[in-house]
């Protein structure tokens, strides 16, 4: 078939009936449709920091110029891949259909620009440009399909159109998502070329999954060729090239953009610094001017200007060296040159001329360097201080430090000599405290010694303990005397002596009177120097040293003396002295008083006042231990038992004085006439009891008896007549043949009192053994056992 010159293959010819015709494709074509799809990638992603960063009709210039380019390289790339597909028949494009297309592709570019150049893109922007920009290379797509002309009918899949726009879809979605993360990147980075080639390979992914939905089958209909030309390779050529241009335009239109906003911003800041620079240069109050590299005066602000009376023209260069001091010119040209030379920062002190009274006055000069990368100055920036007032106050106070200096000389002199003076008094000072710190030692180890007596005299429970402690701790609390102590007996009429330490010097060991000693007499402490015959202490008659003595008091008064015997000086002792000695005498006294408060104690509480023998609690406790005691060493302890006959009577007759008198002669007999080991006990009232340890039932009996005859023998008299015979009826019981406790032991002996009570009284009656048997059995062998 001919059409128009052109040769048309028929279908027919090409093909069997009734098949559809496949095609295969140019691997050349299908690779430069890639690079120009990655090539509008780049080109769109570029473009979109462009438009985001264009404002008003800039903007609308970027968005049309860069949709114009994206749209036609996503075209170019398009109808190549189209020509990638060959077939063996000519195929033609309809023009009118091919420029639709071209629209569409530029009307998505354009949605995905506009989408992409907002400051924020949500959820739904993304989804509809997606849509939109996904529709919009799918209608380019599919209306290039429909500007194919081929002598057959051109089919679809449906299934696969439908794959290649949704794939178109979200190829766009993943566009923008791109896009709007690097669009703010000014350079070429490896994000950008990286999101470029992804959406350069997704492209003609959609382009060829849409390909891949045609097929073509016989046709009896021929279609419309009058608009449709057709496409050689180097029309190919030229929509490549052509394309690739505009791309590149586009890429190096945003570069130089980017470049020249640059510059512009740069100069726009250097030109506000500048102002910005002279503005504060006007507002400060003190010269300020600036120079260029070699040193060349470029700029003086105003306060330059109203102080020398200099205009700018006349102070340029060089001409501000007018208003210098002569005399400081030469050395500050010669600094200045240097620091231009070196780059060092420039400071001096120089005389400017003030317009205003023609005076001198002195400035601080300072210029610091400007430089760049290389360290290469390039300006210098410098001030100039009024410091007149400064020096003026300078001269005038190395004046008055002069001065003071000359003061202070004199005054160091005097203070030098002072120095010394307080230098040697420092040093006796020093020995002083020396001496005084070694006597406080002293004192303070005798305190501790003192305080450690007193916690031992406070825990000791005999007197002969107390003694021993105080003459131990005596000689080493006072080791500058010897001394002795001495105590008043029990009637308080004769002074004994206690104990002596450090061979003390007294007349003799045995008692003195009471009132021998000064102290004693007058309550107060007594010395005597050596050689005072005035008032000597009768037990220090003779003494080879001075001594003093100090009276031990108590509550009750005094009982006793401390005597001590000076071994180094014949003087009285220090105040401090005495007041330890003091301290030492009211310890010892107030643990005598301790002592003996406890001893009266303890008789009070054992003995009965009445009768002068142990009081009921002591028996019982004693006759525990005895029995105890005997439990242990397979011995008897015999229990007597007594009472006065008819005592009851004989109150009523003589009176209860004389009763107690009785009471009182019987305890003392009880005292006089018992072993040492018995314990006599008032038992209450007219009742006694005999604790005999070591007696037996029979001998138990037997001091019963003599003690009854003895008692007949007594004669007791009352307001000086005599108050008759007396008798007492006696009861024995022994351990452990009447019991094993105190309570069975006492209970026979009871019954055994009364029965000879019963029995006429004046008599002796053992407990009977009968009565106790099986007592006696089960003693025994307690007895046996222990």
């Amino acid at each position: 078939m001919c059409l128009d010159g052109i040769q048309v293959l028929d279908f027919e010819e090409a093909t069997p009936a009734n098949h559809n015709m496949t095609g295969t494709y140019d691997y050349r074509l299908v690779a430069l449709s890639v690079v120009l799809a990655m090539g509008s990638s780049y080109a769109a992603l570029d473009l979109a920091g462009r438009v985001t960063a264009a404002r008003q009709w800039t903007r609308v210039f970027w968005l049309v110029g860069g949709a114009t380019a994206m749209g036609l390289g996503i075209w170019a790339m398009h109808y190549i891949g189209m020509l990638a597909f060959s077939m063996p028949m000519v195929v033609l494009y309809d023009f009118p259909t091919v420029g639709l297309s071209l629209v569409a592709a530029i009307g998505a570019s354009a949605v995905a620009l506009f989408v992409v150049s907002r400051q924020t893109m949500g959820r739904r922007r993304e989804i509809f440009g997606s849509i939109i920009m996904g529709g919009g290379i799918a209608a380019m797509h599919y209306i290039g399909m429909a500007a194919m002309r081929v002598p057959a009918r051109i089919n679809y899949s449906p299934g696969i159109v439908a794959f290649s726009i949704v794939l178109a879809v979200v190829i766009s979605l993943v566009a923008l998502i791109l896009t709007f993360r690097v669009r703010d990147e000014k350079r070429t980075s490896l994000r950008k070329i990286i999101s470029a080639l992804v959406m350069g390979s997704a492209i003609p992914l959609m382009h060829y999954t849409g390909m891949a939905a045609v097929s073509f089958s016989p046709s009896d209909e021929m279609p419309d060729f009058s608009h449709a030309v057709g496409i050689s390779h180097l029309g190919i050529a030229a929509i490549s090239i052509t394309s690739l241009l505009v791309l590149i335009l586009a890429i190096v239109t945003a570069f130089l953009d980017r470049l020249l906003a640059a510059q512009r911003a740069l100069l726009d800041v250097s030109r506000e610094s500048e102002s910005h620079f002279r503005t504060l240069a006007e507002a400060i109050p003190q010269i300020i001017w600036t120079a260029q590299s070699d040193g060349e005066t470029d700029y003086l602000n105003k306060q330059w200007c109203d102080y020398t009376g200099l205009d700018l023209e006349q102070s340029s260069r060089h001409g501000w060296e007018s208003a210098l001091h002569e005399d400081d010119l030469p050395l500050c040209i010669r600094k200045w040159k240097q620091s231009v030379q070196t780059g060092e920062t420039f400071q001096m002190e120089y005389r400017f001329r003030r317009a205003s009274d023609g005076t001198y006055r002195w400035h601080l000069g300072r210029a610091v360097p400007i430089k760049d990368l290389d360290g290469s100055v390039v300006k210098w920036f410098g001030t100039c201080t009024d410091i007149d007032d400064q020096k003026h106050n300078q001269q005038i106070l190395e004046e008055q430090i002069k001065e003071r200096t000359e003061e202070v000389v004199a005054a160091n002199a005097r203070l030098t000599q002072e120095m010394r003076e307080r230098e040697q008094a420092q040093t006796e000072l020093n020995q002083q405290n020396a001496a005084m710190v070694q006597e406080l030692t002293k004192r303070s180890g005798r305190a501790n010694l003192l305080a450690r007596m007193g916690k031992l005299l406070q825990s000791s429970r005999k007197m002969e303990e107390a003694v021993s402690i105080v003459l131990g701790l005596a000689p080493k609390i006072f080791p500058a005397f010897r001394g002795a102590l001495l105590l008043l007996n029990d009637s308080r009429t004769l002074l004994e002596v206690a104990g002596a330490w450090a061979d003390c010097d007294l007349v003799a060991a045995e008692p003195l009177e009471a009132n021998s000693c000064w102290a004693l007499r007058t309550g107060q402490r007594h010395f005597v120097e050596l050689g005072d015959r005035t008032a000597q202490c009768a037990h220090a008659i003779g003494s080879k040293s001075s001594y003093l003595c100090i009276p031990v008091m108590t509550q009750g008064g005094a009982v006793g003396i401390l005597h001590l015997q000076s071994l180094t000086s014949t003087k009285e002792p220090f105040e401090s002295e005495l007041l330890l000695i003091s301290t030492f005498a009211e310890q010892v006294g107030l643990s005598i008083s301790n002592l003996k408060l406890q001893e009266a104690l303890r008789q009070q509480s054992t003995k009965d006042a009445l009768t002068g023998i142990f009081n009921r609690r002591y028996l019982e406790e004693s006759l525990e231990r005895e029995i105890r005691r005997a439990a242990r060493v397979d011995q008897a302890v015999g229990v007597v038992m007594f009472d006065l006959d008819h005592f009851k009577t004989f109150n009523d007759t003589f009176g209860h004085e004389a009763g107690d008198s009785v009471l009182r002669e019987l305890g003392a007999f009880l005292s006089r006439n018992v072993r040492a080991e018995d314990i006599p006990c008032r038992f209450g009232g007219e009742e006694f009891v005999l604790i005999l340890p070591g007696a037996t039932l029979e001998g138990a009996r037997s001091r019963a008896e003599r003690l009854r005859s003895k008692v007949r023998e007594l004669t007791v008299m009352h307001q000086g007549k005599s108050v008759g015979m007396i008798t007492i009826s006696v009861g024995v019981g022994a351990f452990p043949v009447h019991g094993l406790s105190v309570k069975e032991v006492i209970a026979a002996a009871d019954g055994a009192l009364y029965r000879a009570k019963k029995d006429g009284r004046d008599r002796v009656v053992a407990a009977e053994l009968a009565q106790n048997i099986a007592v006696a059995t089960a003693a025994q062998g307690a007895v046996g056992g222990n």
